[in-house]
């Protein structure tokens, strides 16, 4: 039947490109009249009736897709009847579903009685599928974009392997049988890693696929006519698997394949068991294979074990430290790509140019190198999901985000363009001006030359970013130098200073000129480093590392506020980290963390002995914005249930390493926003005292879920059970209980539980109630004080609980009350006045602070209460004072110091208590003061020179602890301070005889 001239509406269409819809009609007229015929030879439905039964828009959408496509063109001419199967199928407005398309494959399969039919049905299937895809991709019905169609491609892909791996394995069975069992008793079948884009599940219109074989454990097949070793028989399943996709026919091709991937190339074997793959990336792999790693998914064959393998190579592809050692890499990689593609005049390709795809996947994957490790959401094979985690780690502004990934979509669109014009793997711009006509219409522009204008736009913010990323740290140092002349020393002036191409007195000199007091002393230090063992044994890698940073360090030391004292403190620091050259790579890639390196070691020798013991820490030097800003409570809990939640609940090392790292990590911010003087000092220890209640609520819980998982549930009092919120409570006494933590400071730690003493716990494996708590609190012990290679937690002192050493170590709240009441000693309600609860149950701790106001609240003999405490502070100060230098006081313990003030708050409570009960809410000693004041118990100007003083005292403790000072004062600085104190104490607690 014939079709009328004006069947495809050409008035949507650029004028230009009218011409080729006619030809293509005219081909696609001439196969639906020779389908006509033989239809009408056979009886058959007309291939024509059909066509005509297209509606006004899918008719549009048709001549749309063939001006544009010589594939869909092809295809059409040849298969004629696949339009209205597609139609009906739905498939032209919507893609089908994974198992839609296994379904469909299947189907076809059945009827391949040999690798020849295979083939022909493999190629046909795909070329209709792929139809499908280029005609949605075209057209954009509701849901179909660029990510959709990649999604499609890859679906496409996966269906297409793991149906013909499915055919093979059943069709060479009879001759070589099956793989024998692993040694679990599972069965073995290939591993299919899909790499690249087929990892991702972002292929493009027309992409090779790169694929990894493997398979779990050595062994021969059974039940065929021939036995073959597992490597010889998967090495031959292999190579069937990639001739059914990618060897050409007359139908075409499948997938080109491409498997260079693999441990050495080409070079190596195309199929590894696990164990030797695993073997070949600890001791072999190298950097770009990380890089390819970052993709690698299981896409066909047994996907189970691919997994499995996947996590066992885990370690190699993201490391537990932040690994800019990476950035290298990929620079390096750029740089050969960028050679390849000036020797070739590439310069156009929007893949690999300048500004082009590979660029964005360069800035996304060295944030996966460098961070996965550590921030395990980046641990997924999917850019575009990897790239909208970045804001929210940190990483990348939301703004930069929000420019690449509509610019990446653009290029990946005019791929797709590009390839959908032959099914071609081509990025390069057409020269052709109809070619150029069919991409605008393709990408719904007006025009060739608003292509190239917005392509213009797009590449040059990439390159922006990519460069922003990427840069070699060198080239911006040298920008940001001062011009020649004003005092600047240039890189290669430092260079040849580290190592030792200038003579002595040359190097002395620009020492000096850079800033240096002592430029002798400080190039002896350099020349000490440079020619120790441990530099001169070092690897290659790690060698190159260190002489890239040094002329980057010797450059932020000359421009630090203290150069001599940054150096002296700094290189302690860079000979810890030797052997570990990812954090000499972590300070080379980021100039600005050296700036800030040098002024907080220059600052304090406590920061500079904490990074140089916990290099981990360098990591903070990366992020000033939380560098100087310390979290408040609600997002330091958030932040530490965010990093535990990245480990598995029972690898517990792992937990114990996390805790220690948040805590060092965390007191750092303290200490840096400390020495930059952004931070009060009560707000100091406000910070350290939040960060240590944190971490007791976090290890409380751990040791919770850790004795009730053994041992069951404690019950309670009343005999009902326990709940998973710990019934238990810690409280803190001393600098803790008073707000007042330093950066040193151990935990004054009492436990407390409300459950009945004498049940058990409902477990399989129960105990007795005050066995299960003592348990608890022996593991809430551990869990602060275990080594790890980040150190301890906290150091605790249990000695102020009922009884001290000779005491429960966790005891009844009836009990802790009885104590109290009936046995305590004065200095022990003394110590009371500073607890309070830091971690535990609500209910719990209500019960606490009513016996704690009950205690302190109680009406005491002023006089013998004057003279218990005078006769505890008489014997603290002959142990502890007295020990300073002429001229010097000891800040804590000499008369007028910080304890005398403590004694004083706490004579106050115990005394007043009974009348001012608003003394018994605070526990730290300012608030107490503030109280004594507000009622009038204490004359206002006494409590505040006391407040003054206290003050005072503890800044000047505190600062000593940041400079590794004791903590001493001179006389003359504390006199009216002193005075203040001494003048209070005799009014108060020693007055004179009338």
């Amino acid at each position: 039947m014939p079709i009328p001239d004006d069947f495809l509406p050409a008035d949507t269409l650029p004028s230009a490109l009218v011409p080729a819809l006619e030809k293509a009609w005219q081909r696609l007229g001439e196969s639906l009249a020779q389908g006509d015929s033989v239809a009408e030879m056979t009886g058959q439905e007309l291939p024509s009736e059909n066509w005509l039964g297209l509606d006004p828009e899918r008719r549009r959408q048709l001549a749309r897709v063939i001006a544009i496509s010589d594939f869909a063109a092809d295809t059409l001419v040849r298969y004629p009847d696949w339009l209205q199967h597609l139609d009906a199928s739905g498939e032209l407005d919507e893609a089908p579903g994974v198992e839609t398309l296994a379904a469909w494959l299947a189907e076809r399969l059945e009827g391949a009685d040999d690798e020849a039919a295979l083939h022909a049905a493999l190629r046909r299937f795909r070329r209709a599928r792929m139809l499908g895809i280029v005609w949605r991709d075209l057209t954009r019905p509701a849901g179909i974009d660029m990510w959709a169609t990649s999604a499609s491609v890859s679906r496409l892909a996966e269906v297409c392997l793991e149906g013909a791996l499915g055919w093979l394995e059943t069709h060479l069975e009879p001759r070589w049988g099956r793989p024998a069992p692993r040694a679990d008793g599972s069965e073995q079948r290939l591993v299919v890693l899909g790499m690249g884009k087929l990892g991702a599940g972002e292929l493009n219109l027309s992409s090779d696929i790169d694929l990894i074989f493997a398979y779990p454990e050595k062994g021969e097949t059974e039940g065929g006519r021939k036995t073959l070793e597992h490597q010889e028989y998967f090495t031959k399943l292999g190579q069937k698997l990639i001739a059914a996709l990618d060897a050409v026919t007359a139908d075409g091709f499948v997938f080109r394949v491409d498997m260079r991937l693999r441990p050495l190339g080409d070079g190596g074997p195309l199929v590894g068991n696990f164990s030797s793959l695993a073997a070949y990336y600890q001791d072999q792999g190298r950097e770009w294979e990380r890089y390819a790693m970052l993709k690698a998914r299981p896409v066909a064959g047994d996907l189970g074990a691919g997994s499995e393998l996947l996590g066992n190579l885990r370690p190699f592809v993201y490391r537990k430290y932040l690994d800019f050692g990476a950035i290298e890499s990929l620079r390096e990689m750029k740089a050969l790509i960028n050679r390849e593609v000036k020797r070739r005049g590439m310069q156009a390709n929007i893949k690999l140019g300048p500004g082009g795809i590979r660029e964005v996947e360069f800035v996304v994957q060295a944030f996966q190198l460098i961070r996965g490790g550590r921030d395990t959401e980046l641990q997924v094979t999917s850019l575009r999901t990897a790239l909208t985690r970045l804001p929210a780690l940190g990483l990348l502004p939301q703004d930069v985000v929000d420019e690449l990934e509509p610019d990446y979509v653009f290029l990946r669109d005019l791929e797709h363009a590009l390839q959908a014009l032959e099914d071609r793997q081509t990025q390069s711009l057409p020269d052709d001006d109809l070619d150029r006509e069919r991409v605008a219409l393709a990408l719904g522009m007006e025009d060739w030359p608003a292509v190239v204008a917005r392509l213009d736009e797009v590449r040059g913010r990439v390159r922006h970013h990519f460069d922003a990323v990427i840069a070699d740290p060198e080239e911006e140092v040298e920008e940001s130098s001062e011009a020649p002349g004003e005092g600047a020393r240039s890189l290669e002036e430092w260079r040849a200073l580290w190592c030792g191409e200038l003579e002595p007195e040359e190097a002395q000199a620009l020492l000096a000129e850079a800033g240096f007091d002592q430029a002798e002393l400080a190039l002896r230090r350099l020349t000490t480093l440079r020619q120790s063992r441990q530099v001169q044994s070092m690897q290659r890698i790690g060698y190159e590392r260190l002489e890239a940073l040094m002329p980057l360090l010797l450059d932020a030391a000359a421009a630090s506020d203290a150069p001599d004292t940054a150096l002296e403190r700094v290189l302690p620091l860079i000979e810890s980290v030797l052997r570990r050259t990812a954090y000499l790579a972590l300070l080379r890639e980021n100039p600005e963390a050296l700036s800030h390196l040098m002024g907080l070691c220059g600052g304090s020798p406590w920061i500079a002995e904490q990074l140089a013991r916990y290099p981990i820490l360098l990591d903070e030097l990366l992020t000033p914005d939380t560098l100087y800003t310390p979290a408040d409570k609600a997002r330091l809990a958030d932040e530490l249930r965010q990093a535990l939640g990245r480990i598995p609940e029972d690898d517990e090392e792992a937990q114990l390493e996390a805790l220690r790292v948040f805590k060092h990590a965390h007191v750092l911010r303290v200490a840096a926003s400390d020495i930059a003087g952004t931070r009060h000092l009560m707000k100091v220890s406000d910070y350290l005292t939040y960060i240590a209640e944190v971490l007791l609520e976090k290890v409380l819980a751990m040791a919770w879920r850790h004795l009730v998982r053994k041992h069951g549930y404690p019950l309670r009092r009343d005999g009902t059970r326990a709940g998973s919120e710990p019934e238990f409570l810690i409280v803190g006494y001393g600098k803790l209980g008073g707000i007042e933590l330093g950066y040193g400071s151990d935990l004054d730690l009492v436990f407390i539980h409300d459950a009945d003493s004498q049940g058990e716990t409902d477990g399989a494996r129960p105990i007795d109630t005050p066995v299960f708590f003592t348990r608890l609190g022996q593991r809430i012990i551990h869990l602060l004080t275990a080594v790890t290679p980040a150190g301890t937690l906290y150091e605790v002192d249990m000695r102020l609980r009922p009884s001290g050493n000779a005491g429960l170590l966790a005891t009844t709240l009836e009990a802790f009350g009885e104590y109290q009441r009936r046995e305590a000693w004065t200095w022990e309600h003394q110590a009371l006045v500073r607890a309070r609860v830091v971690a535990g149950h609500p209910r719990l701790a209500e019960g606490f602070d009513a016996v704690r106001r009950e205690i302190l609240g109680r009406q005491r003999d002023c006089q013998a209460l004057r003279e218990e405490v005078v006769k505890m502070r008489r014997k603290m100060r002959d142990h502890l004072g007295g020990k300073s230098g002429e001229g010097e006081f000891d800040l804590k313990h000499d008369p007028g110091g910080m304890v005398d003030i403590e004694f004083l708050c706490q004579f106050a409570v115990l005394s007043m208590g009974h009348d001012t009960p608003e003394l018994l809410q605070w526990s730290d000693n300012m608030r107490i003061l503030e109280t004594l004041e507000s009622s009038a118990r204490l004359p206002a100007e006494e409590c505040q020179r006391l407040r003054e003083a206290y003050l005072a005292l503890r800044s000047a403790a505190h600062r000593a602890s940041l400079t590794r000072q004791p903590a001493r004062g001179r006389d003359a600085d504390f006199h009216a301070h002193r005075k203040a104190v001494i003048d209070a104490w005799q009014r108060l607690l020693e007055p004179a005889a009338p």
